[in-house]
């Protein structure tokens, strides 16, 4: 059976499945990158993890994979398949299309996890249909993907959709990245947990339980909740400003408190519109499989590449 190996490398855990060329799933693993050992060893775990599930792919379907699709987490050069910076996993200018090419014997793509989290997110989970969409993904950090007919949008250097750092608190915490007051140190899952540990006096509080004392009613709770969703509203109506989305796609840790974030940041959303046009505002719906399905399609689209030549006189 003709599939593709699709490969999501995080900060601490690498998910893959084998892809059928109709988009089935056929199968799915995990694995832990090994960081701890360093990046030589993520490395090694990452083309180690290929090689097995291409080998898996012999033993159940009679063929390797004709392509594969990984994604990773920091900057990342699609186009010359280099991986060129990544704070957790410890890499820099790592030419890892090439490495997994000359493992695999196959075509391979490279993409941001992010970006192509989005990319599925908007052809074959929740943005599905829409011509303009942005996915933005509260996790750890925040960060999103621009969507635009089809394909999502890298932008001149890679950094496109970097909405986590867009400011809207001036003179606020100062962010890793050397800004002050970026979105993310207010409205990330991270900044949640950290200010209502704070408020609450528990050092073990994170926004899950920050989420669950809203629900009950929690009055320093709501107060820590409603400061994030007022940030993220603000950074949500200049990338509307800017973007004009058809909708709005809400992915990541934060996104999982349901109606408890939705509804007052539809109505937050709502309040700060005077001539912009309301975008859709939704919850991803592919979860934490979104960047492997989306590895899955880049690979896809590299089969579809090399039929198209194929067939050409």
């Amino acid at each position: 059976m003709r599939h593709v190996i699709a490969l999501d490398v995080g900060g601490t855990g690498m998910k893959a499945a084998l892809i059928g060329a109709d988009g089935a799933l056929l199968h799915r693993a995990r694995r832990a990158t090994g960081r701890e050992s360093g990046p030589d060893a993520v490395v090694a775990a990452i083309l180690g993890f290929a090689a097995d599930l291409r080998e898996l792919g012999v033993e159940r379907f009679g063929e390797p994979a004709a392509a594969a699709g990984v994604v990773v987490p920091g900057i990342v050069d699609e186009a010359n398949g280099v991986a060129v910076y990544a704070a957790n996993l410890g890499w820099r200018d790592l030419p890892l299309r090439a490495l997994l090419a000359e493992r695999l014997g196959v075509p391979v793509a490279l993409g941001h996890d992010v970006r192509t989290g989005g990319l599925a997110e908007g052809l074959i989970g929740a943005g599905r249909g829409a011509d303009r969409f942005l996915f933005v993904a509260l996790g750890t950090g925040i960060a999103g993907a621009i969507g635009v007919d089809g394909r999502v949008e890298a932008g001149a250097h890679g950094f496109a959709g970097e909405i986590g750092h867009i400011v809207v608190r001036p003179g606020g915490p100062r962010c890793p990245c050397g800004q002050h007051g970026c979105l993310e140190r207010f409205a990330s899952a991270a900044a949640v947990g950290e200010a209502w540990a704070a408020a609450s006096g528990a050092p073990d509080a994170d926004a899950a339980r920050c989420a669950e004392a809203v629900a009950a009613g929690d009055p320093d709770a709501v107060r820590v909740w409603q400061g994030a969703v007022d940030a993220l509203a603000d950074g949500l109506v200049t990338a509307v400003t800017l973007l004009d989305p058809r909708t709005l796609v809400i992915g990541g840790g934060l996104a999982e408190a349901g109606h408890t974030l939705f509804t007052p940041l539809r109505e937050a959303v709502r309040r700060r519109v005077t001539f912009q046009r309301l975008p859709e505002i939704v919850p991803a719906a592919l979860g934490d499989s979104a960047g492997c399905q989306g590895a899955g399609l880049l690979a896809r689209e590299l089969l579809d590449t090399t039929d198209a030549l194929e067939v050409t006189p």
